[in-house]
């Protein structure tokens, strides 16, 4: 199994909380709702930040995380080509993300504890 990893960046002139709020309340339910790019995902999770201070080195300059697992790359490949990905969630994606500005990774995982 895969992970991909983003670090999500509001788009500009957007609030943190206006963001978090939409991430939350309306990306996350139209997710869920396109059966099509879902199928695809094993798991996916938002992590929406949290005033805590700095547990591990500085903070970075993202909104939140996203972490969606696959059973391989191809299968992750699959999902993003998705009619209804390319036609639903991806220009809801703009309408709250700066893109550019993101970061991903793709990993495998390696359980230590």
């Amino acid at each position: 199994m895969i992970k991909l990893t983003i670090c999500a960046v509001r788009k500009p002139g957007m609030s943190h909380e206006q963001f978090d709020h939409y991430w939350r309340e309306e990306h996350g339910p139209l997710i869920r709702s396109v059966t099509e790019f879902n199928r695809h995902v094993r798991r996916y999770v938002q992590c929406h930040r949290i005033n805590a201070g700095d547990a591990f080195g500085t903070s970075g300059d993202w909104d939140g995380i996203a972490e969606l697992w696959f059973d391989d790359v191809a299968d992750m490949q699959r999902a993003f080509s998705e009619p209804r990905y390319l036609e639903v969630i991806r220009p809801d994606e703009l309408k709250f993300v700066d893109i550019e500005r993101c970061l991903s990774y793709v990993s495998e995982e390696l359980e230590v504890i």
